[in-house]
Formats: structure tokens, sequence, C-alpha cells
């Protein structure tokens, strides 16, 4: 039964210790940390009506079915009912799965060109489309952060903030090299292209985790450029992008979408803390690579998938071993397969 599974008192208690957090009288003092708790609080609500109710349905079902008699006209109503709980209860499976500290956290998500050129960078134009159009799927809010655009087509990096109900839990699956094979649209020949990009996920600590993490200014440099981009009515047209180095780690957080230098580098800074935040709560180097993820080459002997649209149309991930047909569907941000896959895999992995 599920609720062998799933602990009420455990979520009843953290609803509590939410609705004191938010009857404060200083509680909107901080409207961002106040908004991320209300969030919380109702998300996690949520959570524990869909299991409630998942339970009430599933004894009510069982009821039902004792009380079947082998020739009743019920039968098909109950075998509809049943499939209807199998997908809500492998709903709740994942959901299960995403138990982790940073599970529930918003991510950065950055996508690097790698090896091929020009391909690359147009390879990981569409693979910021991707997920862009994934986080549209997920209800979740995405911002670019940062954006590098190729000399001829593409981008050469991007960062993206991305916020929603488990982000990171999920977009964690996407984390490694991404392999395309394909005819190429940049060759008069038409001829096959391997191209690659790498993409790194990492969570984003709440401003509360991160707001002790004090940094002397003697420890980071500052650096100001303009912002790159297509341009349009509201580019900048000064140096207001904010590139922070923090020397003793060598972390480099930036941001260029603000309209102002200001504004640039607040969030810059927020960024820094939440990474400098990761490394002080990874006690082990393990720990904080599997946190924030470690550097690899986007180049063969890495990649984590592969999309196949020449030839045959096929994307294949490496690790979990789950193929799919239609890459275009795919590329339109349709990760749900993926992520969960990944995620029952990881568990299995862990235990």
């Amino acid at each position: 039964m599920p609720g062998n599974v799933f602990d009420f008192e455990k979520i009843k208690n953290e609803i509590n210790s939410l609705k004191k957090q938010s009857s404060r009288v200083d509680f909107w003092d901080d409207p961002k940390n106040a908004s991320q708790i209300s969030q919380t609080l109702v998300n996690t609500e949520k959570k524990l009506i869909f299991w409630q109710q998942l339970v009430n349905d599933s004894e009510a079902l069982l009821e039902m079915v004792n009380l079947l008699e082998e020739d009743s006209t019920e039968l098909l109503e109950i075998k509809n009912d049943f499939l209807e709980l199998s997908k809500k209860f492998e709903k709740a499976k994942v959901e299960l799965y995403l138990s982790g500290e940073f599970d529930n956290r918003a991510a950065i998500l950055e996508i690097k060109s790698g090896a091929g050129g020009t391909e690359a960078q147009d390879w990981a134009d569409m693979l910021l489309r991707m997920f862009l159009r994934f986080a549209e799927r997920m209800n979740w809010r995405a911002e670019i952060l940062e954006k590098n655009d190729g000399q001829e087509a593409g981008i050469k990096s991007v960062m993206i903030e991305i916020d929603g109900e488990f982000a990171f839990g999920f977009l964690q699956s996407e984390k490694g090299t991404h392999r395309l094979v394909r005819q190429s649209p940049f060759n008069a020949k038409n001829l096959r292209q391997t191209s690659f990009a790498g993409v790194q996920v990492t969570p984003l600590l709440k401003k509360t985790d991160a707001a002790e993490i004090q940094i002397p200014e003697s420890e980071i440099r500052i650096d100001t450029f303009r912002a790159s981009g297509a341009g349009g009515q509201h580019v900048n047209k000064t140096d207001s992008a904010v590139r922070i180095t923090h020397l003793p780690t060598k972390l480099v957080a930036s941001c260029q979408n603000g309209r102002s230098q200001h504004q640039n580098k607040e969030k810059a800074m927020e960024i820094l803390r939440a990474r400098l935040a990761q490394l002080e709560m990874s006690k082990e180097k393990q720990r904080a690579a599997e946190i924030r993820g470690e550097n690899f080459d986007a180049a063969w002997g890495n990649q984590i998938r592969s999309y196949v649209l020449h030839p045959y149309k096929m994307v294949k991930d490496l690790r979990t071993g789950l193929e799919n047909s239609n890459p275009d569907q795919v590329l339109d941000g349709d990760l749900e397969d993926f992520s969960r896959t990944y995620l029952e895999w990881k568990t299995s992995k862990n235990n």
C-alpha cells in the first residue's frame, strides 16, 4: 500500500512548519524567500492530497474487486479504473525517486558547444530550444542568464535558470555530452556529420542557504563586458554584462540579461554564493562532483545520449538503454520518459 511508502506524518509536520514560517509578522520582509516558502507549501499540500486520494482510490478499488462476481457487468469499469490508477501510481513512483537533498530546487543549466565547429554550435542551439520546450511542458519558468552566439550560426554557450517543481531533480538526467548525427545543413554536399555539446546542471540553493556565505572583495575579480546576442530594442549598448571570478576556487559566475550592470552583478553574486555554498556543504570530493558535476570534454567517449537523424531516426540514452524512434518529438521537449527512466536507473544503481 502507498501508505507504507509515503510518510504522511513527516509531510504533515513539514506543512505545519511551513505554515508557522508563513505566519510570522516579518515573513514578507524578504519577498523572494517568502515566495519560495509559499510555493513549497502549496506543492507539499498538493502532494499530501494526491497521496491521500491515491490510498483512498486503491482501497475503494480493492473493495470492489472483492465483491466482484465473474459475470459482473462492472468488470470493464473496474479495468478502466485500474488502468487510471496505474497511471497515477507511475507518477507517484517518479516523485518518490525525487527525494534527494537538492531535487526540489531550481537548476542552473549550461550548454557548451563541443567538437564540431559551426555544426556543434548549431547543435547547442537545438539543445537550448529542446530544454526551453521541456520547461514549458513542465510549467517551469526559464530565464536565459548568459548567451554567447556562434560566429556563423547557433551558440557557443548559454546559461539558463530553470525554476519549478523538481526542476533540478528532473534535469539532472541531462548532465553530460549529447551527440548528434545528421546530414550537414552547412555543407553543400549534405555530408553526414557528428556534433557534440556538453550540458552541466547545478542546483540553485535558496537564498537562505547561501546568505551566510561571505565573500571578501579581495577574493573576487569582477570583469565587465558588452552583452552579446542578436540585438533588439532592449539590447544593452554599454558594458553592463558582469563576470565574477572567485580567485581561491576559480569558480566563475556571470550574467548579462539584466538592464543594468548593478542587476547583473547582483545575480552573478547570487549564483557564485550558491556555488560556494555547495562546496561548503560538500564534505567529500565525490559529493561535490555529484552536485556540481565533474568537468568533461564534449566529445567522443563522454556522451550520455545520441540523437541520430540520418541514416535512420533514433534517440538512445547510453546509460539506461531507453530508445525513442521519434527524435523530432524529443527535440521538441518531450524528455519526461528519459528523465523518469534515468531516475529509476540511478535509484537501482545506488541500492
